[in-house]
Parts: C-alpha cells; sequence; structure tokens
C-alpha cells in the first residue's frame, strides 16, 4: 500500500509594488507542469528540494537551494517537475516586461540558471518585504538591486558608483519624502522626478544620509506618529494618518525605533 502525498501548499497574492505582477509561494510533493508560456519574466528561488526544468528544448536542473537563482524569459516554453520524493518548496516573481529589457531573453535562454549566493539572499529579502502589507517603498528598492544585479550576469552591466552629483540627488530624495511622509511615492516615480537610475538614487542617499531612503521613511512616519500619539490620538487612527498600513504596522516599526509599543508610550501615570 502506498502511501498518500499530501496536497500543494500554495500562497499567490499580486502586491502593489510596479513591476511585480504576482508573487507565488508554493511547495509541491508530486507535481509536473506541462510545457506554457508567461508574458512575464519568472525569477524563482528553491527553499528546499530540487526541481528540473525544460526551457526552450533543453533541459535543466536547479538543485542547491543555497545559491540557485532560476529566471525564465516572457514567451518561451517551458516546463517543470519534481525529482525528487519530498518535493520541493519555491517562491517565485513575476515581473512585467518593465522590468528587464527584450533584448536579455536570449541571454536568459542560454543560462538560465544563475549561482550567486548574495543575488538569492536579496531575492529572499525582496520576498519577505512584499510580504508585509505598506511595505511598498522598501520591496521596490528591493526589486532595482535584485533587478541590477541580475542585468550584471547577463550582459556586465555594472553599478555606477555616485559621484559629486550624489548629495544633489540625495537632497533632491529627502525633500520628496519630506514633503509625502503619509502618502509615500514609489523608488519608480522619485527617480522619475530628478532623473536618475533608482539604484544609483539609493546609493546617493546612503551615502549622503547614512541609510536607505526606506529606513528614512519610515523613521519620518515614527517621528511622526510619536507627535500624534503624545496628543493623545488613538494608536488606530495615528496608524494610517501618518503612513503606516495599519495599527500592526505602526506597532511593529514603532517598537522597534522606540523601544515600546504605540499604546504605552502615550500611556500616562
Amino acid at each position: 500500500m502506498t502511501s498518500r502525498r499530501p496536497p500543494p501548499t500554495i500562497r499567490a497574492w499580486r502586491p502593489p509594488v510596479a513591476g511585480v505582477a504576482e508573487v507565488f509561494h508554493a511547495h509541491f510533493t508530486d507535481h509536473a507542469y506541462p510545457a506554457h508560456t508567461h508574458d512575464t519574466w519568472d525569477l524563482m528561488i528553491l527553499d528546499a528540494g530540487a526541481v528540473d526544468f525544460g526551457l526552450d528544448r533543453h533541459r535543466h536542473g536547479a538543485a542547491d537551494p543555497a545559491a540557485a537563482v532560476v529566471l525564465l524569459p516572457p514567451g518561451v516554453p517551458h516546463d517543470g517537475r519534481t525529482v525528487t520524493p519530498a518535493g520541493f518548496r519555491k517562491k517565485v516573481l513575476y515581473l512585467d516586461t518593465t522590468v528587464f529589457p527584450e533584448h536579455l531573453t536570449g541571454r536568459a535562454v542560454d543560462a538560465p540558471i544563475v549561482a550567486d549566493p548574495l543575488l538569492r539572499h536579496r531575492i529572499h529579502r525582496l520576498h519577505a518585504a512584499l510580504g508585509r502589507p505598506g511595505e511598498e517603498f522598501e520591496a521596490g528598492s528591493r526589486l532595482a538591486f535584485v533587478a541590477e544585479r541580475l542585468r550584471f550576469h547577463l550582459e556586465a552591466s555594472r553599478p555606477r558608483t555616485p559621484g559629486r552629483e550624489a548629495h544633489r540627488l540625495a537632497a533632491g530624495l529627502r525633500e520628496l519624502l519630506d514633503a509625502r511622509v503619509q502618502e509615500g511615492l514609489s523608488l519608480r516615480e522619485a527617480a522619475a522626478i530628478l532623473h536618475a537610475h533608482p539604484t544609483h538614487l539609493i546609493r546617493c542617499f546612503k551615502q549622503t544620509y547614512g541609510l536607505p531612503p526606506h529606513a528614512y521613511l519610515t523613521g519620518r512616519r515614527v517621528e511622526h506618529a510619536r507627535r500624534a500619539l503624545l496628543s493623545g490620538r488613538r494608536p488606530a487612527e495615528v496608524a494610517t494618518s501618518v503612513g503606516f498600513h495599519d495599527q500592526a504596522h505602526l506597532t511593529r516599526h514603532f517598537t522597534r525605533h522606540v523601544g515600546t509599543t504605540p499604546a504605552r508610550y502615550a500611556t500616562r501615570t
């Protein structure tokens, strides 16, 4: 008598982050994808197990969860299947065609597996940010660095080092963030306003102010929350009024910055 394998575990959502069409987390113990195509770039990391896949009539295996990153280009047929009894756990980002230029398709077909522990770590942290509501600015920033690292592998495009323009760009971004603490803005929007590449803008900001722009924005929101709480407003009301997603989002960051919860901070004896 054979034992029945557990059903797959799947979680999928569409975050409000430019460039990300879908996030897909799954644990398959016995599954085979038929040959198909997507109109997105598919960026996959494995948390456990191994997967065998075919891309453009060539077979590949991604069996190193610690380092392997798989990038499948849009419009190219591919399949996938489990290769061990334990199956595999994977995280996939479906990225729209604004993230990578079309001319990289051929290079991605030739080398769909990238062995890069740093890149894999960055993708893992991007998934973590995408899974936390209210962290869209951080997620957009992490996506920009993931895309930059992948372009380095595919076309040897090295990042630009901040030069004399660093302070000017950093000050411009800081002004934008200060003016939009509550409503926020996307990294793409900021980069378009300041006419700078997103990752270059982040590097300029961090070089000038010592922290990434998403961390600066969170700190400004915490400062606004402190003042609002001391004026007698309730945490649930304060959270959305200063730009956090909800009270839990406020509490997480407030506790990390201040060392106590918003409710306890405002308690008077």
